[in-house]
């Protein structure tokens, strides 16, 4: 038996569609796709929250001091002459950051290889690109998606099926998040 369905697509093809439906997956909750892609995006869906779940509080916290340029009421810097020369003015601030173990860094990178970029675009301006919003995924998977399956030992997902799609037959199903 194979190890993996090949989907009737090339690598290439196949990898793409596997990204973009695990993607949409752990964005939107649910998808609605044929049983043999189901399979296989349940799969690295799984083992994406499995890893979220086991780094999920992996970092410590650490007091960093920036240099943030001051700004007047406008919203623009302000500069001082010194020397003949318009300086920016700078003030010092402390700010609390996360600081990723090497594991949990190690973890972000392989989600990032899985998942595309995903936008947001509200619905008034649909179709534009103004007030569009990235969504970082991967945040998401540690913030929301892993404390929910904290105490859970896999099995995140859920395959329900529908029924045959009309024109091909091919069986369709529900795959979710639990």
């Amino acid at each position: 038996m194979a190890k993996y369905r090949k989907l009737s697509r090339t690598s290439d093809q196949r990898k793409a569609l596997l990204r973009s439906q695990v993607t949409s997956l752990l964005y939107h909750g649910k998808i609605v796709t044929t049983e043999a892609k189901a399979k296989e995006v349940r799969k690295i869906a799984e083992s994406m929250i499995a890893m979220a779940v086991r780094e999920r509080d992996n970092f410590e916290t650490v007091t960093v001091t920036a240099k943030v340029a001051r700004k007047d009421a406008e919203g623009k810097r302000v500069k001082e002459v010194v020397d003949g020369k318009k300086k920016t003015v700078y003030d010092e601030v402390q700010k609390e950051i996360k600081k990723d173990s090497p594991s949990r860094l190690h973890a972000r990178r392989q989600m990032l290889k899985v998942f595309y970029p995903v936008k947001e675009v509200p619905v008034k301006a649909a179709g534009r690109k103004k007030n569009t919003k990235d969504i970082d995924l991967v945040k998401k998977m540690f913030e929301e998606i892993a404390p929910k399956y904290a105490n859970r030992n896999g099995g995140y997902t859920r395959i329900v099926k529908i029924g045959q799609r009309k024109g091909d037959g091919a069986m369709e199903v529900l795959l979710e998040l639990v």
